[in-house]
């Protein structure tokens, strides 16, 4: 299906904040599953997150959460035993697309626990949920653009592109590929790009030549996968220099609210340019200090400003901000 190349609405401080499902209706339906991502458009979302991962043969798939591994989200440790690492861990890179379809995914399990991670959510023990391609989502979300008359854009995670380049795959410019395939190439295309390593994100920028929007993540600790130096990234000196490269940050929500105060990072960001997108907001999973879903949504909307929000409930917040717009 050929994508419709659809135009971004900006988004700025100025601007109405937008929905961004976060590995799509994660909190009804297993992470990252066809149905998720169909159910997070249904529910109005106007970006749908991929986390993009290789598998053996170089195909991106999307995949979960921080991970590179498939035990806490398959069945693969069943369907193939000897498989995993010396360190326990079944890893998407070891399979070839052809195995990867064999997988059943379910509901997210603690690995250590070998519980649940929400035990409210969707029943681990039903399965039948099937890995996507980043070229067969890419696809899904085109066509419920063009059906349904509503765009929603892609929000693509490069997931530890160091450690598989030390593993001998180049997932980036494999990425890249795809998103250009799609349309997807420019600014004014419905899609950003982002990454939490902050040396790939110059090489997005600079080597491999990205031209659309491009978000740097950072983690809440000082540092993280591949030497980035958040610390360093949440100063006014950092965010200068992130300014110059990127359109906007991706923090976590415990950056921008503290109990129930709201930090400065979101207003100091707004002044070096930058678009602020937090993550992730769980209604099963409110931060210490918050009471409700509401509570948490106007310190960030309301009081910090932010331009968007990751969420595991796409709906709880497209109806927040359509209430906060009629107000």
């Amino acid at each position: 299906m050929k994508n419709l190349l659809p135009l971004l609405f900006v988004v700025t401080a100025a601007a109405q904040p937008v929905t961004i499902a976060h590995r799509g209706a994660s909190g009804y339906v297993p992470e990252h599953t066809r149905e998720a991502k169909v159910m997070a458009h249904a529910m109005g979302a106007e970006f749908i997150e991929q986390d993009v991962v290789l598998s053996k043969d170089d195909v991106p798939v999307v995949l979960d959460l921080h991970d590179i591994h498939l035990d806490t989200t398959s069945d693969v440790a069943t369907r193939f035993p000897d498989r995993k690492r010396a360190d326990g861990r079944y890893y998407a890179l070891d399979f070839t697309l052809a195995e990867l379809r064999q997988l059943s995914m379910h509901e997210r399990m603690d690995h250590k626990k070998g519980t649940q991670a929400y035990p409210k959510r969707f029943p681990a023990s039903t399965g039948g949920f099937r890995i996507l391609t980043l070229d067969e989502e890419l696809e899904l979300i085109a066509g419920l653009n063009q059906s349904t008359g509503r765009v929603a854009g892609i929000y693509p995670e490069i997931k530890q592109p160091a450690w598989h380049r030390k593993e001998g795959h180049d997932i980036s410019p494999i990425v890249l590929r795809v998103l250009a395939k799609h349309g997807y190439t420019s600014k004014q295309h419905a899609c950003y790009l982002q990454c939490f390593e902050h040396d790939e994100v110059k090489r997005l920028r600079g080597e491999l030549g990205w031209k659309g929007r491009l978000i740097m993540l950072m983690g809440g600790g000082k540092t993280g996968v591949g030497g980035s130096n958040f610390e360093h990234m949440r100063t006014d000196a950092g965010l200068a220099e992130l300014a110059k490269l990127v359109d906007g940050i991706g923090p976590s929500i415990s950056s921008i609210v503290s109990g129930n105060q709201i930090t400065d990072l979101a207003s100091r960001a707004h002044s070096h340019g930058l678009e602020v997108h937090p993550y992730t907001l769980r209604i099963d999973d409110l931060p210490k200090g918050i009471a409700t879903p509401d509570e948490l949504m106007h310190l960030l909307f309301d009081e910090a400003k932010v331009d968007a929000l990751f969420t595991d409930f796409p709906d709880v917040t497209v109806n927040w901000l359509m209430k906060a717009t009629k107000h």
